[in-house]
């Protein structure tokens, strides 16, 4: 069971942070953790009470925890959250609470595929020079798909081209 809470662990640390490697986790997804995986129910354990957690097990001007860390931050809300059962007993409940989680995406806009819309964003019925923007598979080539490449110039300005010539 502690392999599935840990594996929770790595998705929570690595969540919205590209250059993260999953190892540490900082508060705000420490909350996130807590919320998605239902440790916070409001009566027992508020997200207040998570941050205070989280800043009582953190090493002092370090601004994340490590899974050693997370066990004694999650060992200490299982407390809080299961009264009356052992710490490790609390503890294992906890880690129940987190088996097979991950971070939910929430506030995300989902594309609309309404009518015309649905024609208009699909590249495979783009022709004519749009059709370049996209490869194969429609993803967009960027800078490399448009054929001119801005120059710095208003187009049709005769002097293009002439300002490193004047500044000598």
């Amino acid at each position: 069971m502690e392999s599935e809470a840990e594996k929770t662990f790595h998705l929570f640390a690595a969540f919205g942070d590209s250059s993260s490697s999953g190892s540490n986790l900082n508060n705000q997804n420490f909350v996130k953790l807590c919320k998605d995986c239902g440790i916070i129910d409001g009566k027992a354990i508020t997200p207040t009470d998570v941050d205070i957690v989280f800043s009582k097990v953190k090493e002092k001007n370090v601004r994340t925890i490590d899974w050693g860390r997370f066990q004694t931050a999650i060992k200490e809300l299982g407390q809080k959250k299961f009264i009356g059962k052992s710490p490790e007993e609390a503890l294992q409940s906890m880690f129940a609470l987190m088996r097979n989680k991950g971070p939910i995406a929430s506030g995300v806009t989902k594309a609309m595929t309404v009518g015309g819309v649905e024609r208009l964003t699909d590249p495979s019925k783009y022709t004519g020079s749009h059709k370049d923007r996209f490869d194969e598979v429609g993803k967009g080539k960027g800078k490399a798909g448009r054929e001119d490449m801005n120059t710095g110039y208003v187009t049709g300005y005769k002097g293009a081209g002439t300002y490193d010539k004047k500044k000598k």
